[in-house]
């Protein structure tokens, strides 16, 4: 399993759940949403504003169910490749005890100029290179 050098705990909430007791497979995709915005709070010196990027894939694999009594799940990301435009992340959800995750994924973010895509700042790509000095 992929090790990663950022990760967040989010409450596992009443509201998150189905009919059958289970978090709703669209929540996972905020699960994601919300660690990767407070990944890039933490990887860039940008407010929220100033990140001008917009999600172009999403992939999830649901590897089992979370439920509330699970409590929280804690979602490990990163960033795992800069293209021209783009920025690939990956990700693991973790919930309640258990040593196999709830869910994996991957997304896209290209940044964005306004009318389509444009060439990431190198100031980005500094910032995440100096957070990820794997990359």
């Amino acid at each position: 399993m992929e090790s990663f050098r950022f990760d967040v705990e989010l409450p596992v909430r009443y509201r998150d759940l189905d009919t059958l007791g289970h978090v709703n497979n669209a929540v996972y995709g905020t699960y994601l949403e919300q660690a990767r915005v407070r990944y890039f709070d933490r990887a860039l010196d940008l407010p929220f504003e100033a990140r001008e990027m917009v999600l172009a894939h999403v992939d999830l694999d649901f590897r089992r169910p979370i439920t509330l009594e699970d409590g929280s799940v804690r979602v490990a990301c990163g960033v795992t490749d800069l293209g021209t435009s783009s920025i690939e992340m990956a990700y693991r959800v973790d919930a309640g005890e258990s040593s196999e995750p709830a869910a994996t994924g991957e997304s896209v973010q290209v940044a964005w100029g306004g009318e389509g895509s444009c060439p990431l700042p190198e100031e980005w790509r500094e910032q995440i290179r100096a957070f990820e000095p794997t990359l």
